[in-house]
């Protein structure tokens, strides 16, 4: 179905980006209409995604192909809601920030999120997937130091190699189909390409061990910056992975693997705002697990985790942010004592870490539980223990271990300076707050937009049973943070993971190049030492013997000449007029002479 009526969310962004270099300075400096003018778009983003209708949208003809540029179904709304949402909120959070670079970044990327989840075709969501990539690199840099330029570079080569993967695959794929339909995958009729494109969107999802460029460059971002990216670049992996790769196992597994992997980096991280990019890595676990699965439960609970963790991690990183803003750290080691100077940042950013944690009345406690819940009930037992196991570290990471030392610490109070909290930070996070605990009260507000039908029953969070089991394992992983405070304190070290056999392929590549290139430059070096040097030297000295012999000979000379006139007509001046006469009456002598002679 068309019509004309359909707005894209990426348009208003797309609009704003482009209008933003172009505003006066005096309208732009003014906080209140900078915040007014950067709130229009997701507005009009969430106002067009409340009143879609199901359908296709926006069809155009390209290499013999209809393709639409907007497919809208219930698994793109949802995704889109959210993302509209977490942008509207970003945009009060960011709203004190004067540099017009942030909010052209931010646009940019944001519509490249809308676009990807949107599109109805894979050569769509190639087109928007790079022009996220591209957002996001920016707004790395937006944070201005030297640590955010590196980051940014390996943030963007990893994504171009994640991209490479895509446009290898959907190429093989018309070339085999004839076509670039974006639709699932049956695991059991995969072919190279369907592999390859999968590859290219785990890139995306932070799959181990494809995550490396996460706690790399997340933690450098600008702090109005990481709230985005910590919304869109997974999570809409994670879209673009129940769309097209539900039921295959090798997901299922690899997300289990990844809710485990990141809460053990995250216990012995120092940087609060690497702790939540781990995070990030384990709560996506979850969902790639949970579409890996593929029963309706766990499809829906992945969607429904993808919801909340938006909604979470950007109270988290908007917490730390403050922090950061505050204080200029965000180092464990150096902090403490924080809840008696920033008590509302402590309050808010508990509500998010309680919601990760999976406590009741949050919303982690309606999504995560579902997922698992699903796991079990598939007889996938060690999945969800797998996954019970990350909900333990997450709770001691994210709920415990980073509160204790940010706020508390052992510390009385903070003795560093602290700078006062812009009110737009506190009316975003306190925003985020109040959706978390609403749809952990209200489950039904998220559970209302989930994509799949469900098989046999239902899914019911609030049963005594699931709060019980909820409230032990919540109370076994303080009991074990309080066995394990002593290990677990933040020391000030850089733990890389698997960067390191990235920075190893790195070094062994540039020494692989450099090293024929240095041998080659060593001879070149030499044959112009004993050839090249002697032949310029002898240049220099014709060149010298021609400067003085030839140019200096004629300069010179026509010089010495000009000088002896003038030495002579200015002897002849004697400023006394019969002289002048005499000199006349003797040179019309002369050319009478002349005339007369030669006539």
């Amino acid at each position: 179905m068309e019509t004309s009526m359909f707005i894209h969310p990426s348009l208003a962004f797309l609009a704003f980006a482009l209008v933003v270099p172009f505003l006066p300075n005096w309208l732009w400096s003014n906080k209140g209409i900078r915040g007014a003018l950067a709130l229009i778009a997701p507005l009009v983003a969430l106002y067009s995604i409340m009143t879609m209708v199901p359908g296709k949208y926006l069809g155009v003809e390209y290499l013999d192909q209809a393709l639409f540029v907007s497919r809208v179904d219930k698994l793109s709304i949802v995704f889109g809601q959210v993302f509209a949402v977490i942008a509207t909120i970003g945009a009060i959070y960011g709203m004190h920030v004067e540099d017009r670079g942030h909010f052209v970044c931010g646009s940019l990327y944001v519509a490249g999120g809308f676009g990807c989840v949107f599109a109805n075709d894979l050569l769509t969501v190639f087109l928007f997937w790079e022009l996220m990539s591209i957002g996001s690199t920016f707004l790395i840099w937006q944070a201005r130091t030297e640590e955010s330029v590196g980051a940014g570079f390996r943030y963007f080569l990893y994504h171009t190699v994640g991209g490479l993967f895509l446009l290898a695959g959907l190429l093989l794929k018309y070339k085999a189909t004839g076509n670039f339909a974006f639709v699932g995958v049956d695991p059991a009729e995969a072919h190279l390409y369907d592999w390859l494109i999968m590859i290219g969107f785990c890139v995306n999802a932070a799959v181990v061990p494809l995550h490396a460029w996460l706690p790399d460059a997340y933690p450098r971002a600008s702090i109005a910056g990481a709230v985005y990216m910590c919304a869109f670049t997974t999570k809409t992996a994670v879209y673009v992975l129940a769309r097209g790769f539900a039921g295959w196992e090798v997901l299922a597994i690899a997300g289990t693997f990844m809710a485990v992997y990141g809460v053990l980096y995250a216990c012995m991280e120092n940087n609060a705002r690497r702790i939540l990019s781990y995070h990030i890595v384990s709560q996506v676990g979850y969902m790639v697990a949970g579409i890996g699965i593929g029963t309706a439960m766990t499809l829906n609970g992945a969607v429904a985790h993808a919801y909340a963790h938006i909604l979470y991690k950007g109270l988290l990183f908007m917490g730390t942010g403050a922090i950061l803003y505050s204080v200029g750290t965000v180092k464990l080691d150096k902090l403490g004592g924080l809840a008696y100077k920033l008590p509302w940042v402590m309050v808010l950013y508990m509500v998010a870490a309680l919601s990760i944690s999976g406590m009741p009345l949050f919303n982690g406690f309606i999504s995560k539980t579902m997922t698992i819940a699903g796991a079990a009930e598939h007889h996938r037992t060690f999945l969800a223990l797998g996954m019970e196991i990350a909900a333990v570290g997450t709770f001691i990471s994210v709920g415990i271990k980073l509160p204790y030392f940010a706020f508390w610490g052992g510390k009385k109070e903070y003795v560093g300076e602290v700078k006062p909290v812009p009110w737009n930070m506190y009316v975003g996070m306190t925003i985020c707050a109040l959706l978390c605990i609403a749809q952990g009260v209200y489950p039904e507000m998220l559970y209302h937009y989930l994509p799949m039908p469900v098989e046999e029953h239902a899914f019911v969070p609030w049963t005594v049973v699931k709060v019980i089991n909820s409230g032990l394992l919540l109370g076994f992983s303080g009991l074990a943070f309080y066995f394990t405070r002593k290990i677990i304190t933040p020391h000030a070290k850089l733990n890389l993971d698997f960067d390191i056999l990235y920075r190893l392929i790195g070094r062994v590549t540039m020494r692989v190049v450099c090293w024929p290139i240095s041998k080659v430059d060593d001879i070149w070096t030499e044959v112009y030492r004993t050839v090249g040097l002697r032949a310029l030297v002898g240049m220099g000295d014709r060149t010298s013997w021609f400067d003085k012999k030839g140019i200096d000979t004629v300069v010179d000379g026509s010089a010495y000449t000009v000088r002896n006139i003038g030495r002579v007509g200015a002897k002849a001046q004697t400023a006394n007029l019969q002289d002048y006469l005499a000199w006349a009456a003797v040179l019309g002598l002369g050319i009478f002479a002349l005339v007369w002679y030669f006539g």
